[in-house]
């Protein structure tokens, strides 16, 4: 199975990121995960986008707050799906990280996630490998089946709890 590629601008991402791994790991996909800045190590970023595809990455998942520029400048240097993963910061609650990593240029795409939104993420990039990967996507659909019945049995549990009201 083709793996997914995580980077990270900082080290205080990784809380969030952590919820990605979590993910990726549930469905059994191997991924790889860094810490490279677009501002601080632009040439290890490039580096790891233009290599990607060669060293066995099916997709990437990059998260930044702030400026947010990683996840447009891996995508400038790789044509595999990149997700972003906008993170809130210190101040504008990631908006200015979603603005950011939502407005990209014709020609360079980033799919973008909610802020913080890392399950999503690898989500995504799972559902871009099950493309090609049959035993992934029964795996996704059984998913997606225990999150329904997750809900329903909090459905059931709410009306029990109004009724003894």
């Amino acid at each position: 199975m083709k793996k997914v590629g995580i980077v990270m601008g900082s080290d205080s991402d990784l809380p969030i990121v952590k919820k990605a791994i979590d993910t990726l790991e549930g469905l059994d996909i191997p991924y790889e995960a860094h810490i490279y800045s677009a501002h601080r190590t632009p040439i290890e970023a490039r580096d790891f986008a233009l290599n990607a595809r060669e060293n066995g990455f099916a997709a990437i998942i990059a998260a930044a707050g702030m400026a947010a520029h990683l996840a447009g400048a891996i995508a400038a240097n790789t044509t595999l799906p990149v997700i972003g993963i906008p993170c809130d910061g210190a101040r504008l609650d990631g908006l200015d990280a979603l603005l950011s990593t939502v407005q990209m240029p014709s020609g360079i795409p980033v799919a973008t996630v909610a802020v913080n939104g890392a399950v999503n993420a690898a989500l995504l990039a799972a559902q871009i490998i099950a493309v090609t990967d049959a035993e992934l996507a029964k795996k996704l659909d059984e998913k997606r089946k225990a999150d329904s019945k997750k809900v329903l049995q909090k459905d059931a549990e709410l009306a029990k709890k109004l009724l003894e009201a």
